[in-house]
Order: C-alpha cells, then sequence, then structure tokens
C-alpha cells in the first residue's frame, strides 16, 4: 500500500466485515478515521469500505485475509509494515468452536488457536514499532467476559479468550513507557453472527447485548484509556476487587519454599 498523504488518523481492523468488527469501522469512520478492512469476505468487505467511504468522506480500503493461513497472515503483516501512518489496531478476528472440546476436530482447535491467538499476538509485534510513531497509538484487543469464567464454555475458546485479557495487561505494563495505549474489551452475548457459526440459537443465550451498544461503551472506555473494559458488568468494584485481589497474590508466589500443606 502506498503512503496516504491524508491527516486523517489511519485503524486497521480484523473480522471487519460484520458484528463488531463492521460497528467499530462505523464507529471510527465517523470519527474521522481513515480505514483498512480486513476479513476473508472480500465482497462484504469492499461493499461496507464504499459505504463507509461514501458517508464519512474517508478513506475504506479492504483487504481480504485469511488470517489462520500463514502466507494471508504475512501479507498483511506486510501491509502493515508498508503502512506506519497506522495509528490504530483493532485486532476483533476470531472465532468459536460448534462443539466442546470431545466433539472438536484437531484441526477446527488449531484453527481457533491461530485466530484468536497466534494472529492477534503477530500483528500486535508488527504494528508496535509503527503505533510508536503517533502521539495515539493504540491496540484494541477484544476478548470475552468467558476470559474471567471458564464455567461457562469450551475449554479452547474460554482459553484464548484469557490469553487476549492477560496479554493485552501484560503488554501495558511492560511498554507503559512506550506511549502507546492497550485497552482490551470483554464482551458478554453479542447479537453477532458468530453464535450461527457455532451451531447455536441467539435466541437461546441470556442477556444478549446489541452491537452498537456493546462498541459504544467500549469507545468510551477506549476514551477513558481504561486497560480493561467490561461493558455488561453494572458494578465495577466488583472488578477492581478481583483484580486487587489477584494482585495481592503476587508477593505469595515468590517463595523459596513449597507451602506447608504440600511438606
Amino acid at each position: 500500500m502506498s503512503q496516504s498523504t491524508s491527516s486523517k488518523p489511519l485503524a486497521l481492523i480484523t473480522g471487519a466485515s460484520t458484528g463488531i468488527g463492521a460497528t467499530y469501522a462505523d464507529r471510527l469512520a465517523k470519527r474521522g478515521y481513515d480505514l483498512i478492512l480486513v476479513a476473508r469476505d472480500g465482497v462484504k468487505l469492499e461493499q461496507l469500505a464504499a459505504k463507509l467511504s461514501s458517508e464519512n468522506r474517508v478513506k475504506a480500503r479492504a483487504f481480504t485475509a485469511d488470517l489462520t493461513n500463514a502466507t494471508s497472515l504475512a501479507s498483511l503483516e506486510q501491509l502493515i509494515l508498508d503502512t506506519p501512518q497506522i495509528s490504530l489496531l483493532v485486532n476483533n478476528a476470531g472465532t468459536i468452536l460448534p462443539g466442546g472440546f470431545k466433539n472438536s476436530a484437531v484441526d477446527a482447535i488449531d484453527g481457533l488457536i491461530r485466530l484468536n491467538v497466534t494472529s492477534l499476538a503477530r500483528l500486535s509485534r508488527v504494528a508496535l514499532d509503527g503505533l510508536k510513531t503517533h502521539a495515539n497509538g493504540a491496540i484494541i484487543n477484544i476478548a470475552s467476559v468467558l476470559a474471567l469464567a471458564p464455567e461457562i464454555s469450551d475449554p479452547v475458546y474460554t482459553a484464548s479468550k484469557a490469553f487476549v485479557l492477560t496479554f493485552t495487561q501484560s503488554l501495558q505494563i511492560e511498554l507503559a513507557d512506550s506511549g502507546v495505549y492497550f485497552q482490551v474489551v470483554l464482551p458478554a452475548a453479542t447479537r453477532t453472527d458468530i453464535w450461527a457459526k457455532g451451531g447455536k440459537k441467539i435466541e437461546d443465550i441470556p442477556g444478549v447485548m446489541e452491537v452498537e451498544e456493546l462498541v459504544d461503551a467500549a469507545l468510551v472506555g477506549f476514551d477513558n484509556k481504561e486497560t480493561v473494559t467490561i461493558p455488561p458488568l453494572q458494578d465495577e468494584n466488583k472488578w477492581l476487587a478481583l483484580d486487587n485481589a489477584r494482585k495481592a497474590l503476587t508477593p505469595e508466589f515468590l517463595q523459596s519454599h513449597a507451602a506447608p500443606r504440600y511438606r
């Protein structure tokens, strides 16, 4: 991609053809961002890019890529390296398994990890050096409340979202002096097509949030520079108490001897 002469900020969004990603694209376009929209469905991407460009007077480009494919992922990484104007990366692409662990094929498990974990980590690293050059460089990672609730969903999806949560928290600590802001968003059930892909009926899911409300809330957290944003959580003090309890454990881990109960 040739370097743009636009003075607008530039955001790259993965999983941008539908749902949360498409809604982020709409909201960021309304904020004046030029866009690079990434997903597997090139037709939907082109339609969305044309619509957002026309409605918001921004430049929106579609880039078709399958992030579970090494060659396709490498092409996106090269695009990022060639486009230092990118100031915001939204790692939204993700998938679920239609069945639990025991009913899932090994290749399906591997594909989920490639998409939910590997591509997110790789793209974050590839984009990092360019993001550091911007006064407002940022990465938004979309996780899930299931990162905090292993009792609810299948082990692979839940663990992948726990990775995204911990990964983002650790990035914020390690790179606190980099000037880059890292946010992780933990949606609960949201009305997107991911449920149909997983063989589940949205009507059977309690407490479904509309995708527009989810993204608008997440962007409030973004504006407030939250590291962890949990839109459905009504009492923020419960998250703060959990996080503080976790932090209080750290000194307890730094011991030279096993606890008495193990002797």
